[in-house]
């Protein structure tokens, strides 16, 4: 049977007491003793949200978030246990919104943190760049950074690095300098401009919920507190439409004849292990997989939506895993 959406179990009043609660366990057994440090906000737009924590003593296995979206419905988002951070997107501009967050070990909810954020405006949120201002504002970007040489930050070019019907995989380099955050601009099948914060560790990102045949132009700014420093731009064009090529049936057999050609070159043989189910909730499913022999240079992920449109989501190929949302 389907999983039914779970109800969110936390009041609004006093976190901390119900903190202090879920700690008491832990206590009996102070050797596996695990806390959750305060949930930050490291970045919000209209329709998103970046979130940021620590684990000051012990560890967790994972991490769930959990919301209710504009509509009042509960969502559940499963973190990697390994994860620090995470960005919630298809947020309302000019809301706000009370997450929660859980450490887990196993199913087990050892400990609990909770932040209020508040969405921005639209009008915070404009695409300033026609293509033909784009080297001019460079220019411009650039000449400030040079007023402070000693902290002085430069974008490297935006290169694609996987293109799928509906998202496309970018990655840029940083070689001069450092950076707090990046922001990632775009307008959708719709014209509506669309903003990803991304950490400023992260030298690449993933931008689902694309459609098929339509030309995307993608903005990155490198920021430091919320000023944008340097600037960066490509276009993308994403792919036709796939059909799904897998028929349900017999996919041990197919596997077989996809591993023969493999087996004419067996220097490079690589091979997938099972791919297995992390976590699941009423919107989204967690997987992972193993590489046992050999290596890939990237996996692509593919399914049907619940309209029995296919969708394809293009993964790195050093992941082993990746969240359906």
């Amino acid at each position: 049977a389907a999983a039914q959406p779970e109800e969110l179990p936390l009041p609004s009043e006093k976190p901390q007491h119900e903190k202090h609660q879920t700690e008491s366990p832990a206590s009996e057994a102070p050797l596996v003793r695990s806390v959750l440090g305060q949930l930050r906000v490291s970045s919000v737009t209209p329709n998103s949200v970046q979130l940021q924590w620590s684990v000051p003593e012990g560890s967790f296995d994972s991490f769930m978030l959990q919301y209710r979206d504009a509509q009042g419905q509960p969502q559940a988002l499963p973190i990697d246990g390994g994860s620090h951070s995470v960005t919630v997107p298809g947020l309302s501009p000019s809301r706000r919104y009370r997450f929660h967050l859980y450490g887990l070990r196993g199913r087990k909810k050892i400990d609990h943190v909770s932040t209020e954020v508040l969405t921005g405006t639209e009008e915070q949120e404009d695409l300033p760049l026609p293509s033909e201002e784009q080297k001019q504002e460079k220019l411009q970007t650039e000449s400030l950074a040079s007023d402070a040489p000693p902290v002085q930050a430069v974008l490297g070019e935006l290169r694609v690095s996987s293109v799928s019907p509906n998202s496309v995989q970018l990655q840029w380099s940083v070689p001069e300098g450092s950076f707090d955050s990046f922001m990632l601009q775009y307008r959708d099948a719709q014209g509506q401009p669309q903003a990803l914060p991304v950490d400023g560790g992260s030298h690449s990102v993933t931008v689902p919920g694309l459609s098929p045949s339509r030309r995307y132009r993608f903005h990155l700014y490198g920021l430091r507190g919320r000023k944008k420093i340097d600037h960066v731009s490509t276009e993308v064009l994403t792919e036709e439409p796939e059909e799904l090529p897998l028929p349900t049936e017999e996919p041990q057999h197919e596997k077989a004849q996809t591993e023969a050609p493999a087996t004419e070159a067996t220097p490079a043989r690589a091979v997938l292990e099972e791919l297995r189910v992390s976590s699941i909730t009423p919107s989204s499913v967690g997987l992972q997989w193993t590489v046992p022999k050999g290596s890939f240079d990237s996996f692509m992920l593919q399914y049907r939506d619940a309209q029995g449109q296919p969708q394809a989501l293009p993964i790195d190929g050093g992941s082993r895993s990746v969240m359906v949302p």
